[in-house]
């Protein structure tokens, strides 16, 4: 039997499961849309989305509103919402309102994630042939994709994840197709790791980090993909390979000469799927791996800088045909998806799915869609030589600090599918004292430290003050485990596309100008870590809600 969502999550309006099946169910959902527009921006998540009752954040320093007094370096992570998202969002849910005098909630609703996905593919320039498959974080994403690999490659496979120690916690059970937490974005319970009914398998996990030679992306990260995927096939299984693109470092495996290989020798067994959650590649190299049949996981809400959660699957249509053919459905799918998360031509899968709007997700995606639009509007050469200068001035700045010693990031040779992301946009250090690694309490103390204004804690000068009291958000710690020595954790200062966005200027001089003011803010956080440090106040913020790590 199935069960039935016992409300919209992180603090939305519950409605109960008779309201939504009875005659007037339309009508209760066009209720809904009446919430305050911050609880829906932070509803139709998991519990990583609900806002603390004091701080009103996410789990990622977050609020649901703009904060323009919070400077955001932080797009690995998440990102506050901008005015502009903000507005988008209000007048999407306005024009929904108006949309629904004259058609049902649920067929106005699905019209409009239907434009959306024209609108993505726009902006992305992809062809029409893309299917794009909507869900509420890249997490629920792999689930999705997990689904599809099934029908193509005709039996559940084994998943192989690329980087799976520097992808988000969830793919650990996402991969082997288990719960990630303890409630689904439809406000259904489930066990954590425990099985998604119809998708449990197995998984194996090739790290990057090289342990032995310290912060370091491991020289046969190739060799190891080449053996799991030959191992697992060697035992009849079919293969659905997680390969990345970008991790949580910046960095990118396995190799195109290794893809190369594995089309050659084992063509239609093995499925890849691309983890591109971080979004810091350039369009041409997207279209190359659609091209390629592989299928892609993307957010709007890390390099683009969109409200936390939203996530995509982007689907070439060779393989959405696979569902057509497709026998039973997964049933602990239906916990994970609505009818309008599939698109439209996908009729006799999303007849299966219950017609149950997300409200919250959908105006993340408006929210991120018009981040997307705004950058993809700057002139592509302001975006290559905006991220180009800022990224020359991040690595000369952290360089030049005794108390950051930065992280290689380790990436394929780039070329001309890079575009402007032919250099890092995600730049990772350690925190020094005494030019030895401090412990990862207090690397995730500085972090939090950093969010909240200082200037009473550090005193000392003017200067020293007016330092402490700006509020900025920068990546979370990833941890970091050492063979041989203690963990230890890694910050980082991240380059996201709202920054570039903001630079842009048709005065050149202008344009320059903002670049300089991006710079010196990025010199401000960085002092305020020295300070942190210096002083030892960091500790002060130990008591305060931890963000997740």
């Amino acid at each position: 039997m199935r069960r039935e969502p016992f409300g919209m999550s992180a603090g939305a309006s519950r409605l109960s499961a008779t309201e939504h099946a009875s005659d007037g169910g339309s009508r209760y959902r066009l209720r809904d849309l009446f919430t305050p527009l911050d609880t829906l921006l932070a509803s139709g998540g998991d519990p990583r989305l609900a806002l603390d009752p004091k701080e009103r954040v996410n789990a990622y320093g977050c609020a649901p509103s703009p904060e323009p007094e919070l400077w955001n370096f932080a797009s690995s992570t998440a990102s506050t919402i901008s005015q502009l998202a903000y507005d988008r969002a209000a007048l999407a849910r306005e024009e929904l309102m108006h949309k629904c005098l004259f058609d049902e909630v649920e067929v106005a609703f699905d019209a409009r994630c239907e434009d959306m996905r024209d609108e993505l593919r726009g902006h992305l320039q992809l062809s029409p042939r893309i299917d794009v498959v909507f869900s509420p974080s890249g997490t629920d994403s792999q689930l999705h994709a997990l689904c599809v690999a099934r029908a193509v490659l005709g039996a559940p496979p084994v998943t192989i994840v690329v980087g799976a120690d520097q992808t988000g916690s969830g793919t650990t059970h996402t991969a082997r197709g288990h719960h990630f937490s303890t409630m689904t974005a439809s406000g259904i319970a489930v066990r954590k790791d425990g099985a998604v009914t119809g998708l449990a398998g197995d998984s194996i996990a090739v790290p990057l980090i090289d342990m032995a030679a310290g912060v370091a992306m491991r020289q046969d990260a190739d060799d190891a993909v080449l053996r799991a995927i030959e191992t697992s096939l060697a035992q009849g299984r079919g293969v659905l390979l997680q390969i990345m693109d970008c991790s949580k470092l910046g960095w990118r495996a396995p190799t195109t000469a290794c893809l190369d290989e594995i089309a050659r020798r084992w063509p239609g067994k093995v499925q890849v799927v691309v983890d591109a959650c971080q979004a810091r590649l350039g369009r041409r190299r997207l279209r190359s791996y659609l091209d390629r049949g592989y299928m892609v996981l993307i957010t709007g809400s890390k390099f683009f800088g969109g409200p936390a959660f939203s996530g995509a699957l982007l689907v070439p249509k060779g393989r959405s045909r696979s569902l057509d053919r497709m026998g039973a459905i997964a049933p602990g799918l239906f916990d994970y998806a609505g009818r309008s998360d599939w698109p439209t031509a996908w009729t006799a899968l999303r007849s299966r799915f219950e017609r149950r709007p997300n409200f919250g997700q959908w105006l993340r995606w408006e929210a991120a869609l018009a981040e997307i639009g705004s950058y993809y509007a700057v002139p592509e050469a302001f975006r290559a030589k905006a991220l180009f200068e800022i990224a020359a001035g991040v690595d000369s700045m952290i360089a030049l600090s005794p108390s950051l010693r930065p992280v290689p990031v380790a990436v394929e040779n780039t070329g001309a599918d890079d575009e402007e992301f032919a250099q890092a946009t995600i730049f990772p250090f350690t925190l020094l004292r005494g030019g030895k690694p401090v412990s990862i309490a207090e690397t995730g103390a500085v972090h939090r430290a950093l969010a909240r204004g200082m200037n009473e804690e550090i005193g000392g000068s003017a200067s020293d003050r007016q330092v402490a009291a700006q509020r900025c958000l920068i990546g979370q710690p990833v941890r970091l485990e050492r063979q041989d020595d203690a963990p230890q954790a890694m910050l980082r200062l991240c380059v996201g596309a709202r920054l570039v966005t903001e630079a842009w200027s048709s005065d050149p001089a202008q344009a320059q100008r903002n670049v300089q003011h991006v710079l010196d803010r990025i010199a401000h956080v960085l002092v305020k870590i020295e300070l942190l440090l210096d002083r030892g106040m960091a500790a002060t913020a130990l008591d305060k809600p931890a963000f997740e790590v």
